[in-house]
Order: structure tokens, then sequence, then C-alpha cells
């Protein structure tokens, strides 16, 4: 069973019609107890920062998934879902993340040419044998939509990056935990085999 995290922050549907696609018995749920029996659990999202931190927060979520992520289950965090898993973000100052991992959410930085939200398909640069992308080529396109991007303290967890007017950490990976910038489940056969390989850890 794999749990999507239901903490109202949009764009969970879509996420759970593609985990269907491929055959999986798929919970979307804020229940601490399902989620903590899952065998996998899905962070996903889209919004703000500091609405999302207040929401798991008031629900008591953030102390779940922290549960979650130190007793080893695996753990993927998707666009907000990723950022959420770091200490703060520029978006929201004196607003605390999750802090399980380290490093930076910075604004993208203006750029004449460029828009910004970055909305959009961009190619992967993969790097430091990430297993999420097993079977995926270098310089694969994915499909992203963000005002905000990782800068990842740890060097070696970082397993893609892109390059959108700066040099974006794009995925991450750390012992159990996975964290997409990009939107897998919106990136077409790509993603798909991103979210199949999750899914087959």
């Amino acid at each position: 069973m794999i749990a999507i995290i239901d903490y109202d922050a949009g764009n969970i549907r879509s996420v759970e019609k593609a985990l269907l696609a491929l055959g999986q018995d798929v919970t979307v749920t804020a229940d601490r107890d399902e989620i903590l029996h899952a065998d996998k659990v899905i962070l996903p999202g889209v919004g703000a920062f500091g609405d999302a931190m207040e929401k798991l927060k008031q629900s008591g979520l953030d102390e779940v998934i922290r549960e979650v992520t130190e007793k080893g289950t695996p753990f993927l965090g998707i666009c907000l879902g990723l950022q959420l898993l770091f200490e703060h973000s520029n978006e929201a100052p004196g607003v605390e993340g999750l802090g399980i991992l380290k490093g930076e959410i910075l604004r993208i930085p203006d750029k004449e040419g460029y828009k910004i939200p970055h909305m959009g398909w961009n190619s992967l640069h993969l790097e430091n044998d990430g297993r999420l992308f097993k079977g995926i080529a270098e310089n694969s396109y994915v499909y992203f939509v963000h005002s905000y991007y990782l800068k990842a303290e740890e060097e070696q967890i970082v397993k893609a990056s892109t390059e959108y007017t700066t040099h974006i950490h794009a995925s991450v990976e750390k012992d159990n935990i996975f964290a997409c910038q990009f939107h897998p489940e919106k990136s077409s056969d790509v993603g798909l085999k991103i979210l199949k390989n999750f899914v087959e850890l």
C-alpha cells in the first residue's frame, strides 16, 4: 500500500492516477495510522511553503512525516513536497520547514527572456547514481512548475539537476528519502518510469 498524504495542498489526484496506472494499491489519506503502516509514502504539493507548513502542523502531519522518515519507510516528496523537507524557504521568512534534509529554498533569479514561475519541460543532468533514475537517459525531459528552487547543502544527495536562469537541484536522495522538484506524474513516460522505480524500491 502506498499512502499519499492529503493535507489540502493540491495535485494529489494526478499522483494517485499515475500510481493506479502502474497497478499500485493507493490510499489518499491524512490518517496517522494509515500513513505509518504504509509500505511507501508520498508527499505531493503545489502552492505556498508557509501555508503548507501551517496545514501540516495543524493536523500533526509534520510529526507523522518525521516518524515515517525516521523508521526507514521509502518516502517521496514531489514539488512543494521536496521543498518542505528542508529547513526553511525564502518564500516564507521565519517559517520552519520539516528540517529533515539540509539546504536552502531560494527564489529563481530573474533573467531576461525567462518567465517566473518556471513552467514547462526541462532536461535533467543525472549524477551520483540516483535509484529513481535507473533506466532513465541523461538529458531526459521532465515537467516543472515552480518559482523557488533547492540548493542542497550536501552535494552527494543531489541525483539530478537542471538549468533555468540558475543551477537547480532537481532531485535528491538520502537513505530512504527521495524528492523531485519536477512533477513525475505529469512527465509522460519518463515520469512514470521514475515513479515505477520508486514503487519497486
